[in-house]
C-alpha cells in the first residue's frame, strides 16, 4: 500500500473505518478534566451542557502535533505506506489542521504527509476520508487519492438544527451579533458550513417549522444532485436526540429512496451545538 489516510473524530465515522485509515480523537474538557473523545463521551458532555450543570464548564482542547506524529508513524508501521493524506475539520473552527501541519513537517524525512483542510465537519469529512482510504487500499496513487478527497468535499452539503445559539457563541464558533439576534428573536436556527465557517442558514420561529425546512433543504439538494448524474447519500447526525434523528432518517429515506446513516455527533462538535442537535449531510457517492 503506497498511500494511507488520517482524519479526526469530527468526521463522526463509525468504528471500523478501514485498515488504510486512522482517526485521531479530538479533545474535550469537562469541569477542568481533559480527555479525548474516547474518554469523554456523549452522555458526559450532554449532562455538562444542561442548564442546571453548565456552570461546571465545557470546552474543547486542541490536539497536539505529537498526537499526529504518533498517528503517522503508527500508520506507516502498520501499512508500510510511503505517503499519508491527512484531512481534517475546518481550520476556521479548530486548530487541528495547524497541529497536523506541524506534525507533517516533523516526520517529513520519514513519510510524505499531505495535510488538507476539509473546510467542513461531520460525514462530509468522514465519507471523503473513508472513500479515499478505500481507493488507497486498492493501490491508487497519492495524486488520485488527493483528487478523490477534493471531489467528495466539493459536492457535499450539510445543515444543522440547534435548540439555541448560546453554545456556539460561548465557544466562539458563531459571531456574537448572530447569536444575540437569534436569542432576541427566540428563533430556532438552521446552520450550515460555508467557506469553512459555521453560519446561520435560516431563521425559523418554531422547532417544527425548522425541522420541516431542514427536510426541504435536503430534498432540494438530493434532487439537484440526481439531476446532474450524482449518487446522493445521507447521514443524519444527532446529540441527545436519538428518537428525533431516527424519525428524520426514516422520513427522508422513504421519501428519497435512500438509506441514511444515523450517527452521533462527535462530542468535540456537540460541545458547541448543545443537546437536541440534528444535522443532515448530503454527499455524492459517485
Amino acid at each position: 500500500m503506497d498511500v494511507a489516510l488520517v482524519t479526526d473524530s469530527a468526521s463522526c465515522l463509525p468504528p471500523g473505518a478501514g485498515r488504510a485509515l486512522s482517526v485521531v480523537p479530538l479533545h474535550v474538557m469537562v469541569a477542568g478534566r481533559r480527555g479525548d473523545t474516547r474518554e469523554v463521551g456523549h452522555a458526559e458532555v450532554v449532562e455538562a451542557l444542561r442548564p442546571a450543570t453548565h456552570r461546571v464548564g465545557v470546552s474543547t482542547s486542541r490536539v497536539s502535533p505529537g498526537e499526529f506524529v504518533e498517528a503517522y508513524r503508527e500508520l506507516v508501521g502498520r501499512t508500510g505506506c510511503r505517503a499519508v493524506v491527512s484531512v481534517h475539520l475546518s481550520g476556521r473552527v479548530s486548530g487541528t489542521v495547524e497541529a497536523a501541519r506541524l506534525a507533517a513537517a516533523e516526520v517529513a524525512d520519514e513519510v510524505d504527509v499531505r495535510v488538507l483542510d476539509s473546510r467542513t465537519v461531520g460525514m462530509t469529512l468522514g465519507w471523503a476520508a473513508q472513500d479515499a482510504a478505500a481507493l488507497a487500499a486498492d493501490g491508487a496513487s497519492l495524486t488520485e487519492v488527493e483528487a478523490l478527497v477534493h471531489r467528495r468535499l466539493a459536492g457535499a452539503s450539510a445543515w444543522f438544527y440547534v435548540d439555541t445559539l448560546e453554545h456556539l457563541r460561548r465557544g466562539g464558533r458563531l459571531g456574537r451579533s448572530q447569536a444575540v439576534l437569534g436569542s432576541a428573536l427566540a428563533i430556532k436556527p438552521l446552520l450550515t458550513v460555508a467557506d469553512g465557517e459555521v453560519v446561520l442558514a435560516e431563521r425559523v420561529r418554531t422547532r417544527g417549522k425548522a425541522l420541516a425546512r431542514l427536510e426541504a433543504l435536503v430534498d432540494d439538494a438530493v434532487g439537484r444532485m440526481r439531476a446532474t448524474g450524482g449518487r446522493p447519500r445521507l447521514a443524519v447526525h444527532e446529540l441527545d436526540a436519538q428518537e428525533a434523528a431516527a424519525g428524520l432518517a426514516g422520513r427522508l429515506g422513504q421519501r428519497l429512496a435512500l438509506d441514511p446513516l444515523v450517527l452521533p455527533l462527535d462530542p468535540s462538535l456537540g460541545v458547541h451545538t448543545g443537546p437536541g442537535t440534528l444535522g443532515v449531510v448530503v454527499a455524492d457517492a459517485g
